[in-house]
């Protein structure tokens, strides 16, 4: 049987360092494209009949067939920079 000895020095957050995949301002763009995809389909909910025989035309308002799509579809776009963008360049 063979003892081991016990490794006296302790590995600690500090002795690692906290390494970030991203930086703070891709973090930034990522809050921001995802709070445009939030509003977007925020604005394409609703519309519906409580009743199921009565037609509701508001379901095809311009908000839920042109700009609540467009708004996720930006809000993609800005969360694909968000990840593409090179950490701590200034562009």
């Amino acid at each position: 049987m063979v003892k081991r000895k016990k490794n006296p020095k302790r590995i600690t957050k500090q002795d690692t360092g906290a390494i970030l995949l991203f930086g703070k301002e891709n973090y930034k763009w990522m809050l921001i494209g995802l709070v445009v995809i939030i509003i977007g389909f925020v604005l394409m909910a609703g519309g519906g009949s409580k009743d199921p025989q009565v037609f509701n035309p508001a379901i095809f308002s311009f908000r839920r067939i042109r700009l609540a799509p467009f708004l996720v579809l930006v809000g993609f776009a800005i969360e694909i920079y968000a990840v593409l963008k090179a950490p701590g360049s200034k562009k």
